[in-house]
Parts: C-alpha cells; structure tokens; sequence
C-alpha cells in the first residue's frame, strides 16, 4: 500500500491539474467533465498501470460526490429565477422521467433485443440529467430566465426518483399497487425533511455568532449533508433532501452568504473533479471499443426521441413556445449521475450491469462533445439566448451581507438598445447605481454624463430590495431604449406565456 504522502502528493496533483483543467477547456472548447474522465483513464490500469476495479466503493463515493454537487447547485440557486418556472421545472424531473424511460426502454427491447425489465433499466439509467453538467455549462450560457430555472430545478430533482426507478428494477423485486405510493412517500418525504432542515439551519444560523466567518459556509453544508442522512434513515429519497435543504439555506438571510456560496462552488467543484476522475480510474478501456455501437445507437434514441417527446409531453401544459421546447430538449446533458446509477444496477446484480456501465460511459463522452460545446450555439440559433441578462457575481466580503447588498454584471452586447444611452438616462431605481465601467480592457468610474458603448461591461451596486427593479431597468433599455417605460421587461417576459 501506498504511503501517504505519496497519497497525499497524487491527489493534490490530481486537484491542481482538474484546477488548470477548468483554463484549458476554455480555450479548446471542450467541456471540463471530459478533461477529468481522461485523467482518470490515464491514471488507470492501461496507461499508468493503477488498478481500480471496486465496484461498490466507487458509488458509494459516487453518491457522495453527488450530495455535495447538489448542496452546490441548490445554495447558488437563486429563488427568483426558478419560482416561475417551479411547475415546469417540477414535471421535467417527474413525468419527463416516466415519459424518457418508457421510450427508451421500448426502442431498446427492440433494436437491442433486451428483456423488457433489463430494457426499462437501461432506460432508467439513462433518464436522468446530470447536475455537475447542467451546472457548470448551463451558467456560462445567458438564456431566458424561464428556461434557466426549469432546467437547473430538473437537474437538482430529477435524481431522486431515477435513483428509485433503478433500485425497483434492478432488484429483481415483484412490483405491486403498494410500490407507487412507497415512491410518493418517498419523495414528498425527502422534500420536507429537507425544508424543515433548511428552514432550521437558517434560523440557527442567523443567531448563532460563531468565533470565525469560515465555521458559517463549513455549517451550512453539514445542515446539507445533515439532510442526506436523515433522509435515507427515514427511507426518503436522502437527493431530494440535500437539494431543498441547500435551496431554502441559499436563498435565507444567512450571515456571510457570499462566503457561503463561494465555498459551496469551490467544494462543488471538487466534487466534480473527483468524481469524474474516480470514474475514469474505474473505466476499462479496452472494454469500452465494445461499446461505441450500443451507445451510438442509444444516443441517437435519445437525442432524437426520448428527449424531445418528454419535454413535449411535459410543457403542453405550460403553452411553452416550440423554441423554447427545442432548446430544453437540447439542453438534456447527461454527466456523471448516469454512470453512478450504472453502478448501482451493477452492485444490485441486475443483468447485463457491466456491458450498461461500459455503453453509459461512451454515451456520457460522446454526448458531452455533442451538446455540451454546442448547446450556445443552439441557444443563439432558436433566439432564446440573452446577452444582457444581469447576472450575480461571487464575491466574498461581509459588508454586502451586512447591507443586504448585491453586485450585478452587465454586458452590453453589439446591437443592443443600450448603446448610446447616457447614465442619467439608464434611470436605475433608487438604491441600485453604476459604480464601474469596463471599456476596452480600462475600468473608469462612470459619471452622470457617460455613454454607453458596445461590448461595455458595467457593474451595478443594488440593494437586495431593488435588485428586480434594476434588472427589469436594464432589459427594459435593452429591448426597447432610453424611453422603454419602467416595467416594459416585465410586461414581454408576460406577454411569452
């Protein structure tokens, strides 16, 4: 066995390269999650030779890596974006699921020749999206906040009933007309057990005065963690828990919430990178050219029919418009999750586990270098990207807190209603101001008098109560110009249903 620094010494290298990893998929366009798979698989048993085949201990880590993914998501998820789209969101992580393992699990009986239990596993596996995924491409890309919303609530939900679905069928078990309400049970128990721990960490928390900043961020992901645990031990879904929990405490009035977040994305992260390593270290590469044929034709199922007819299904009642719809079905990313739930078929025993771990792992590679690069694209080409959309910076100072205070970055992008619009003009409501102007790489302090210019970057300083009435200004004067009247954003965002 290893000694530990030399344990020590490989996974702080392993950390930094997934670190610098981050830089060089931006520049190669290439998402991060694959750079970590190829560490991993150059770690392993067919090029550095280290041997890595433990099943269980692999989704038992899985799972943890989860949890803290979905702590991240939730705590940096802000309420006001997703509570519009809170039903919608709702329906793509239930009734999608149902619709997405119905489909695939009839089209692989089919054209696979699988048993129709082993077929509907597959297609459980394969149903769900992946947060690490949606998190971290998603947020670089500026959609309509509607279509943000419903996506991050699909990915932080919609793992808790794809991992019931494939414990049910991978157990082998006989279903019976209890085993619908066991599931019920199961998720609007884990919803509350994880509202009630996030309302009662954020209540502790506002009136605990801990000695130090950094016991705050460390407190709220134990009330997360906390959430997990107390959901599985209620027989739950513990998923579900983690994420209500970190979305009640990350929309709360906690002391240092910049702190917080920005130590729930930095954990987050290394989550990610640890899982996707890890999963690389467990690949066997050789046994993955088996694959390439099944997953190419379980992508093309996927990508072409049990995605979009799921999304479709579960918008109609919501009047979402086509290229809305068009874009949430493009924007199903699958990452990690689905490889974790392989595993867990593979460590229940179900039939063919090994042979689906191998077609899920190619599938997740090529379907990342398919959507992922390309998924801004997409949103530019159905016209429902939006480049001025103000978004929260991460900032870690106690004085924001202390004011109740947020920082906002604005883009002014070429062709916008923005451009030659003085300050004075701009017409921020009381409480929210300009403090700093980007401009050909100069920051400057703007004053009344300033013009705005294409491909400016502003940085607007908002209490936390006009923040909405400064975000609705400027999309306002991005549609429509200096004299768009003052709720005119709120009243299109309306007029699109």
């Amino acid at each position: 066995m290893a000694s530990l620094e030399v344990v020590l010494g490989v996974v702080a290298a392993v950390v930094l390269l997934g670190v610098l990893a981050v830089r060089a998929s931006v520049r190669l366009g290439l998402p991060s999650l694959l750079i970590y798979l190829a560490i991993g698989i150059l770690l392993g048993e067919s090029v550095l030779g280290i041997q890595f085949s433990n099943a269980p201990l692999t989704e038992s880590l899985g799972l943890g890596a989860l949890v803290f993914i979905l702590t991240e998501g939730g705590l940096t998820t802000r309420w006001e974006t997703v509570r519009p789209a809170l039903g919608l969101g709702i329906v793509l992580s239930t009734v999608a699921v149902v619709v997405s393992i119905a489909v695939v699990g009839v089209a692989l009986h089919l054209l696979l020749d699988l048993g129709w239990r082993e077929a509907f596993l597959w297609g459980a596996v394969l149903s769900s999206t992946d947060a690490a995924a949606v998190f971290s491409v998603l947020r670089g890309v500026r959609v309509r906040p509607r279509l943000a919303g419903a996506l991050e609530l699909e990915s932080g939900m919609n793992d808790a009933p794809v991992v019931i679905a494939v414990i049910l069928l991978a157990s082998g078990e006989s279903f019976t007309w209890v085993t619908p309400l066991l599931v019920v049970y199961e998720l609007i128990a884990g919803a509350v057990i994880g509202a009630l721990l996030g309302f009662g960490g954020a209540w502790a928390l506002r009136r605990a005065a801990l000695p130090a900043t950094g016991l705050y961020p460390l407190a709220a992901i134990a009330v997360c963690v906390l959430a997990y645990s107390a959901g599985q031990l209620a027989h739950a879904s513990g998923l579900l828990a983690t994420y209500v929990a970190a979305l009640v405490l990350g929309n709360a009035d906690l002391p240092h919430r910049g702190g917080v977040r920005s130590f729930a994305e930095g954990l987050g992260s290394l989550a990610q990178i640890g899982l996707f390593v890890l999963l690389g270290l467990y690949a066997s590469p050789p046994r993955l050219l088996h694959a390439v044929v099944p997953a190419v034709i379980v992508g093309v199922v996927l990508l072409l029919a049990a995605r979009p007819l799921s999304v479709v299904v579960s918008a109609l009642p919501f009047r979402v418009p086509w290229r809305e719809q068009a874009f949430l079905s493009w924007a199903g990313l699958r990452g990690a999750v689905p490889i974790v739930l392989a595993l867990i078929a593979l460590v229940e025993g179900a039939p063919s586990a090994q042979a689906l771990v191998d077609v899920v792992f190619m599938l997740v590679v090529v379907l990342t270098v398919v959507q992922g690069p390309t998924l801004p694209w997409m949103a530019q080409i159905l016209r429902v990207a939006r480049p001025a959309e103000p978004r929260e910076l991460s900032v870690d100072a106690a004085p924001l807190d202390e004011l109740s205070a947020d920082l906002l970055q604005v883009r002014v992008p070429v062709g916008s209603q923005l451009r030659g619009v003085y300050l004075s003009e701009l017409r921020l409501p009381r409480g929210a101001t300009v403090s700093l102007v980007v401009r050909d790489e100069e920051a400057f302090t703007p004053t009344a008098e300033t013009r705005l210019r294409e491909r400016d970057q502003l940085l607007v300083v908002t209490t936390a109560e006009a923040r909405r009435a400064a975000e609705e200004r400027i999309r306002a004067v991005d549609q429509r110009g200096r004299l768009a009247r003052w709720h005119g954003g709120r009243e299109r965002e309306r007029g699109r249903g």
